[in-house]
């Protein structure tokens, strides 16, 4: 596993030389959410009994910058090395499919988590929590971090320039993470809507989440956390075969 080991390495450092444009970058973002939604809101929405709206928001931007990294990673990972053409020495020594999977999805889970932990602790002197759910907050972290990190694999494989992969994120990625629920209820919504929010899967990552930090959510968080297991399974088993047939990498 020697292959994995330094594949993996080389997808850390690919990130880590350039920290402040892939974790500080984001969580400056996220903070400035924070400050514009929770100065306009604070005072007039309350979602849940006893839940100031900052507390209520917080979750929410941790998962949804966790995401959005974990997805940025792992695709301008692979766009970057076949438009440069790099591609070729990832591709020519003999890593095993699986072994190139595990590389980019966990170099991918890490930066995830950390922008996350960078995004919590910049938000900890504004809204302090008392966490009464640690467990149910590491896995949903880890198998959202994981799931945006594989679609990311996926992304990266099927783009074959920058243009198309901002197509993936604008278009698919974006509207999945706004439209899930992190700067509101989605029982504030008409119940068409509602139902539409339901059949998105990143609703119950963020839902799920938020219930770790402030006890309180709009599904049952072991719903949400079968449903983010099945989704993983799926995704992965979609990306170890699109790995396995080479598509768009050797061919």
């Amino acid at each position: 596993m020697s292959g994995l080991s330094a594949l993996f390495h080389k997808e850390l450092l690919r990130f880590w030389k350039v920290v402040v444009q892939t974790v500080v970058a984001p969580v400056v973002t996220a903070l400035l959410y924070l400050l514009i939604f929770s100065h306009v809101l604070e005072a007039h929405v309350q979602v849940y009994p006893g839940v100031s709206y900052t507390s209520f928001l917080v979750p929410g931007l941790v998962m949804m910058s966790m995401l959005q990294n974990a997805f940025s990673n792992s695709s301008s990972s692979l766009i970057q090395s076949k438009m440069q053409g790099n591609i070729v020495f990832v591709l020519l020594p003999p890593l095993s499919y699986l072994e190139f999977f595990l590389a980019y999805l966990g170099a991918a889970v890490i930066r995830g988590l950390i922008v996350g932990l960078g995004v919590w602790a910049v938000t900890l002197w504004y809204a302090p929590f008392q966490l009464p759910h640690p467990l149910w907050m590491l896995a949903y972290a880890l198998l959202a971090c994981a799931i945006m990190a594989a679609v990311g694999i996926i992304a990266g494989i099927w783009a074959e320039k920058y243009d198309q992969l901002a197509a993936f994120q604008n278009f698919l990625i974006l509207p999945l993470t706004f439209l899930s629920g992190v700067f509101y209820s989605i029982h504030s919504l008409p119940p068409f809507w509602q139902a539409v929010s339901r059949v998105n899967p990143v609703f119950y990552l963020i839902d799920g989440f938020r219930y770790a930090f402030v006890g309180q959510s709009d599904t049952d968080p072991g719903l949400g956390l079968l449903v983010a297991g099945a989704c993983f399974v799926a995704i992965s088993a979609l990306t170890l075969a699109l790995l396995r047939s080479g598509y768009k990498l050797r061919h």
